[in-house]
């Protein structure tokens, strides 16, 4: 009885969670803003959403592939934020012509 409690809890939290990132993702204003909302608050939510699952399966075959999914999420969310934050970086940067100090190739007209 108190598992599912706690498992309920856990899954709507992280269902709350993922709605404000989807809520962000569409009121922010520029791309790093939504950027941030696609982020972070969705990780943690799939996290929360993941390991309130888990909870609930106690010790199905199952687990693993939830444990697997949940690393995945956490190793590639943040590789694909800063890709997309160094693309906008580098876009705003060449339309306003200023040169980044770590990039070699400057854009001449």
């Amino acid at each position: 009885m108190i598992i599912d409690v706690v498992s309920a809890v856990l899954i709507l939290t992280g269902s709350l969670l993922a709605l404000t990132a989807a809520i962000g993702i569409v009121r922010f204003p520029d791309t790093l803003s939504r950027m941030h909302a696609a982020t972070k608050p969705q990780t943690f939510g799939m996290i929360l959403v993941l390991t309130g699952t888990f909870i609930r399966l106690n010790g199905h075959v199952d687990g693993g592939m939830l444990i697997l999914t949940g690393l995945f999420t956490l190793i590639t969310a943040p590789v694909v934020a800063q890709r997309v934050g160094r693309l906008v970086y580098r876009e705003q940067s060449l339309g306003d012509e200023v040169i980044d100090e770590g990039d070699f190739t400057a854009r001449r007209e």
